[in-house]
């Protein structure tokens, strides 16, 4: 039922059962204290059921219909085109006029108020709903209705934006490609500023959003953004600070072991007399120095010219065929039917987001991606990840998960179960067991370790140290508009040890060339977290159901592998993300597992670094 429509039908019922003006009065006695039965207690389960009921049927009609529009924004961006963007915005501000309204909010507070008496579904529930409120309080409607507005608008600019490099139109797939490939440095640094030009478009419209984050959730008692984002976690923004810089402590040893080692690598591959304290952002294969795993060519697992014969089909299919081996079910029709899952031909006349993603358009069995694939090394590992969000999505969608809780036991779990499957589909058992490569081609252990660390992490530092901190700053902090880069370029060189090529001003927004500081903002850590939570899991995985060695695991058609994920994946976020870890690894969130992962690797960068100057 619509409460809403509470009061009216409650004055309906009133009128219907009083007297009418010729209506006898009634001579009954007046009652006495003995024959006044007490009012009965009001059943606030019940109430819960029935208002859950209502408002469950109505999120899912307009979270699918905000789905489909962001979809279409995304998958097909127009120059000078503001259809799809109003449409957007119109169904958005539908989306957050109901999960915002008073009256929700309202009646989500009062029935909280008496959660003692509902079951501990009911009351995950409605924190639920009342956490989503906090997005969108139509307490201040302008306020909300704005930032919608504003939130199409830089999400057009960012993957509406046209990157130049050498006079030409390229793709960031193109420049991702250039840098891991390029050799001179002086044309390196002109890609890596080519891949930064976006920058100053985005500034005005982050300031703006900034403000207009930290005033929606303000509104709900939320301090800033940053706060907000984290107690979906149960967890305080400093709770969540410390343990994010615990997990970077606890792989800083095996950092600077990295820096060290990629210092003086780099140096001579660029031929510089030099070796830099400090390594300088263009010199690295990633935009932003994220993974660098591109620097090591393991012989016998390039996969590469593999991968380019078979194409990128054919890495969708094999994806969905492993985890079919798993004992997971084909993926629906829909999946390839809606999906955008490969690059646009050259010279269309529109663009679509280049960010790999992955989407539960109704909450049932309306699933989608939204990739590039091409047939490369990058692209395999990507799809291997994307699908993995898909069959979390398709496994908690069962009748025992409210559609209120059909998402990952907290964020990172997503993203764990997403680079699981990644790392589990690169090993080399795995790869040998696929034909990718000749199970006898001698391979360098240490090499693929080494190549795993530059990838894994060295992500760490940015997702728990430059991203979470600048965040941190930017939404809790109020970084002033004349620090913003400033403060980036810090971070960089306390966390990666990174500096830029030249100077970067405060003209330029390097940051926001980072796609999550404008649309999946203050929640970076849940990356970090997932690296964090699938080491766990993979530790279990190789050690007690496979009994295989970790750095040397294939997966491919274990049941029983299958159904231990599963079993992870199917309550969704019906159970505390804690009680899932424990019961399934035994031990609390901790980075035992991946420091332990790469421990072999850490005598061998010793050993290599014996007489190099450490900065870090």
């Amino acid at each position: 039922m619509n409460k809403n429509l509470l009061p009216i039908l409650t004055a309906t019922l009133l009128a219907a059962c009083a007297p009418t003006a010729n209506a006898p009065v009634a001579t009954t006695p007046a009652p006495t204290a003995e024959t006044v039965a007490a009012p009965a207690a009001p059943n606030w389960s019940q109430q819960a059921d029935e208002f859950l009921k209502s408002y469950s049927a109505e999120y899912q009609r307009l979270y699918t219909a905000s789905a489909e529009a962001e979809w279409r924004s995304n998958t097909h961006i127009v120059a000078g085109d503001t259809a799809n963007s109003g449409a957007t915005a119109r169904a958005n501000e539908r989306m957050a006029a109901f999960t915002g309204s008073v009256q929700n909010i309202q009646r989500l507070r009062e029935l909280l108020e008496h959660k003692a008496e509902l079951s501990d579904l009911q009351v995950k529930q409605l924190q639920t709903a009342l956490y989503n409120a906090a997005n969108s309080p139509q307490t201040i409607a302008d306020v909300v209705k704005a930032r919608i507005k504003a939130e199409t608008q830089q999400t057009e600019k960012l993957y509406g934006f046209d990157y130049k490099y050498q006079g030409k139109s390229v793709t960031t797939n193109d420049l991702d490609e250039l840098l891991r490939k390029e050799n001179n440095p002086l044309k390196r640094q002109q890609i890596w500023e080519a891949s930064k030009a976006i920058g100053p478009t985005l500034k005005d419209g982050l300031l703006n959003l900034r403000d207009l984050r930290n005033q929606t959730v303000q509104a709900l008692g939320y301090p800033d953004y940053f706060s907000y984002q984290a107690s979906d976690y149960g967890m305080s923004r400093e709770e969540m600070m410390t343990l994010v810089r615990r997990i970077n402590e606890e792989l800083r040893p095996l950092y600077r072991e990295l820096h060290t080692y990629a210092r003086y690598e780099l140096a001579k591959k660029y031929k510089q007399k030099q070796v830099p304290d400090y390594l300088p952002a263009s010199w690295l294969p990633n935009r932003w120095g994220q993974d660098w795993s591109a620097m090591v060519d393991v012989k016998g697992l390039n996969l590469d010219p593999v991968l380019a014969k078979k194409g990128a089909e054919w890495q969708v299919q094999q994806a969905e065929r492993f985890y079919q081996s798993l004992g997971f079910p084909a993926l629906p029709p829909v999946f390839y039917e809606k999906s955008s899952l490969y690059p646009l031909p050259k010279g269309a006349a529109y663009k679509k987001n280049n960010h790999a993603s992955a989407w539960h358009m109704d909450l049932q069995n309306d699933v989608r991606s939204l990739m590039s694939v091409e047939g490369n090394t990058e692209w395999y590992e990507t799809t291997h990840h994307e699908l993995g969000h898909i069959y979390y999505y398709l496994t908690y969608t069962n009748p025992d998960v409210p559609v209120l809780l059909r998402g990952g036991a907290n964020r990172a779990y997503h993203e764990a179960m997403g680079s699981l499957m990644g790392l589990a589909a690169t090993q080399k058992p795995f790869l040998a067991g696929l034909g990718l490569v000749d199970p006898n081609a001698k391979t360098d252990q240490t090499q693929t370790l080494l190549k795993e660390a530059l990838n894994y992490a060295v992500f760490i530092p940015f997702a728990s140290g430059v991203m979470s901190e600048w965040e941190n700053s930017f939404y809790a902090d109020k970084l002033p508009a004349d620090k913003l880069n400033a403060r980036w370029w810090e971070l960089a060189r306390q966390y990666q040890g990174i500096v830029p090529p030249a100077g970067r001003g405060e003209q330029y927004l390097d940051p926001a060339t980072k796609t999550h500081i404008n649309d999946d903002p203050a929640q970076y850590y849940d990356y970090a977290l997932s690296y964090v939570i699938l080491f766990q899991l993979h530790d279990h995985i190789s050690k007690n159901i496979l009994k295989q060695d970790p750095h040397a695991t294939n997966y491919y058609g274990s049941k029983e592998v299958g159904a231990f994920l599963a079993d992870i994946m199917r309550p969704g976020a019906s159970k505390d993300w804690r009680t899932v870890l424990k019961e399934k690894t035994g031990e609390d969130l901790s980075a035992r597992a991946m420091v332990e992962y790469f421990q072999p690797l850490m005598a061998y960068l010793k050993q290599q670094n014996k007489g190099r100057k450490y900065t870090m």
